[in-house]
């Protein structure tokens, strides 16, 4: 499930090109795959420690957002 859930995420990323923990969420939830925020958060924190994913701030509201390296 956990090796699931990172690919899904890889793949919502390489196809929409960026998005945010929310968007992630609600994105993982239609497709089917039952996760929380939290869980979504910690596999970000996970690609982002192995250089797979950066995090950058598109404007003033101070959200993350992820995208591929």
């Amino acid at each position: 499930m956990k090796q699931n859930l990172r690919e899904e995420i890889i793949d919502i990323l390489g196809r929409d090109g960026y998005s945010t923990v929310a968007i992630l969420t609600r994105k993982l939830n239609e497709r089917g795959i039952d996760c929380t925020r939290q869980k979504v958060e910690r596999i970000l924190r996970n690609l982002i420690r192995e250089n797979v994913i950066e995090v950058y701030y598109i404007n003033a509201n101070h959200r993350r957002h992820y995208r591929l390296r």
